[in-house]
């Protein structure tokens, strides 16, 4: 059980931001299946581009993984301004801004609009709702007064949903309805009271220490990512991510000196039983190579049924482990100052 004086160092009940995670999957359903699409279900795309940063652009990258052997067009996630050099009249340009303000995300929109591109967009309000609807663009207008790295169940289901009712991939409503009820039950195992908190346990064999997490390239890749921005963003610790079997060609080298470091490096290896059978040999082979370099190794192997509850559920682990080590290293999970003193720099203010 989490010590009672840990529990205040959550000035902002971040803890119950991810304890919404099923219930923000529920109402993402009806969001996605309801949003007026306004004639984008009638037209033909080349392609996608979801422009976003942080928070915003973190349910692109999971949808991405998720339906990537579906898809028959490219689809890719811009984190910058403008927009790729590729778009044209028959692209779909997703716009996902949390706040609605975020400026490369709003220079998008507005490339986007001058090169005659389909758009849609994802946020609470802002310069972005109110640019769709002076433009008659669609949006989905998800509920605001979150982080946006806690807003994900919104805007990973409702851009699935949405991404389904354009004939892009199959709908996804039903699984999503089991996923949700699956992720209640496992949060039961990683809430405050519960004696047997995997999670907490995982915390704290990570605390202290820069954390590598590693993945295959297909549907974890962006778990891995989503893990090691909630650590540095939540518990405002170093972590970094890369994926099998790339990482092998040049990065795996890297550790040939680690052993000096070994006490402050953990690495975790999130595992899935759809990884192809070469990426599962060389998660074996990686994890022998780094304990004999007495670097802690720790194996995540993935639960559910399905691809989505095994994609979800480790990363509402990945977020409980990211919140247990905020309060273990006495830091409240929500601010983000240094990222809101950089913003206010580039305003000049």
């Amino acid at each position: 059980m989490v010590d009672e004086r840990l529990k205040k160092i959550d000035s902002q009940n971040m803890y119950q931001n991810i304890l919404s995670f099923p219930a923000q999957i529920r109402l993402g359903i009806n969001i996605g299946m309801t949003t007026n699409l306004r004639g984008l279900e009638t037209a033909k795309f080349g392609n996608i581009i979801l422009a976003g940063m942080g928070g915003s652009a973190i349910g692109g990258d999971l949808v991405k993984s998720f339906i990537s052997r579906e898809l028959d067009i490219p689809f890719e996630i811009h984190r910058s301004y403008g927009l790729p050099s590729y778009v044209d009249s028959r692209s779909l340009v997703i716009c996902s801004s949390y706040s609605g303000l975020t400026e490369e995300t709003l220079t998008a929109f507005k490339l986007a609009q001058g090169k005659k591109c389909h758009l849609f967009c994802i946020t609470t309000g802002g310069e972005l709702a109110q640019a769709a609807r002076n433009a008659g663009v669609p949006a989905a207008i998800i509920p605001t007064g979150l982080p946006p790295r806690a807003a994900l169940g919104y805007s990973f289901t409702s851009l699935l949903l949405v991404l389904g009712r354009l004939g892009l991939c199959i709908d996804y409503s039903e699984d999503l309805e089991k996923t949700a009820d699956f992720l209640d039950e496992q949060e039961q195992l990683y809430q405050f009271e519960s004696t047997d908190n995997r999670a907490f346990e995982l915390a704290n064999e990570l605390h202290g220490k820069i954390v590598i997490i590693y993945a295959g390239a297909d549907l974890f890749n962006t778990v891995a990512l989503r893990f090691k921005g909630q650590i540095c963003e939540n518990a405002k610790q170093l972590a970094f991510c890369n994926v099998f079997p790339e990482f092998n060609h040049n990065e795996l080298v890297g550790w040939e000196l680690s052993g000096q470091f070994a006490d402050n490096l953990s690495v975790v290896i999130f595992r899935d039983k759809d990884d192809h059978p070469q990426i599962t040999k060389r998660m074996d082979i990686i994890s022998e190579i780094l304990i004999g370099k007495k670097i802690k190794v720790i194996n995540l192997e993935s639960f559910g049924q399905s691809s989505l509850s095994r994609m979800l559920s480790a990363v509402q682990l990945g977020d409980f482990i990211s919140y247990y080590m905020a309060l273990l290293n006495g830091v409240d999970p929500t601010p983000i100052e240094v990222i809101n003193y950089l913003k206010q720099k580039l305003s000049g203010k």
